[in-house]
């Protein structure tokens, strides 16, 4: 039978425990002296902390009360589009020597829009001449208290001259 050969681990044998050096000063083990980790926070960390938070909410709502900006302009450009067609197919009904400077509202349906029409003559840059048998019909469209948002329209219509 072959020889087989066993290996031992040296054990040491720790002795008595042995203080260590910390800071200058020994501190035996077994005993928790931490003064220079102390526990919280400092109030620079504080203040920094405070101050990021602080950047970050003003651009947060910053951003929400520019998006809510920009979604009532869209509302108003959608309805104000509308709205114009809507009036301009009303005027192109109408007899063009009928057509005359207006104003008003849309009623309660739209109770903050208001319209403005103006009705010209067409004369070109340069000349005096003015042409009776075409018009410049200009719409604007407002919204809000103070005229905020405006809406314009331009429209140029063929008058047929009746001779008679």
């Amino acid at each position: 039978m072959p020889k087989v050969r066993k290996s031992y681990k040296r054990i040491k044998k720790i002795g008595k425990i042995q203080p260590i050096k910390q800071r200058g000063r020994f501190i035996p083990l077994g005993t928790y002296y931490f003064r220079h980790l102390q526990s919280g926070f400092t109030l620079l960390e504080v203040m920094i902390a405070i101050a990021i938070i602080a950047i970050t909410l003003v651009a947060v709502f910053g951003s929400q009360s520019q998006s809510l900006s920009l979604a009532n302009e869209a509302k108003f450009s959608t309805t104000a589009a509308l709205l114009a067609q809507n009036k301009m197919a009303e005027f192109e009904a109408v007899n063009p020597e009928d057509l005359t400077s207006d104003s008003g509202d849309f009623g309660e349906n739209f109770p903050d829009y208001h319209w403005n029409l103006t009705v010209s003559d067409v004369s070109f840059i340069g000349t005096d001449e003015v042409l009776d048998y075409l018009k410049r019909i200009d719409l604007s469209i407002f919204y809000g208290e103070h005229s905020q948002y405006q809406y314009s329209l331009r429209l140029y219509r063929f008058v047929p001259k009746i001779e008679s």
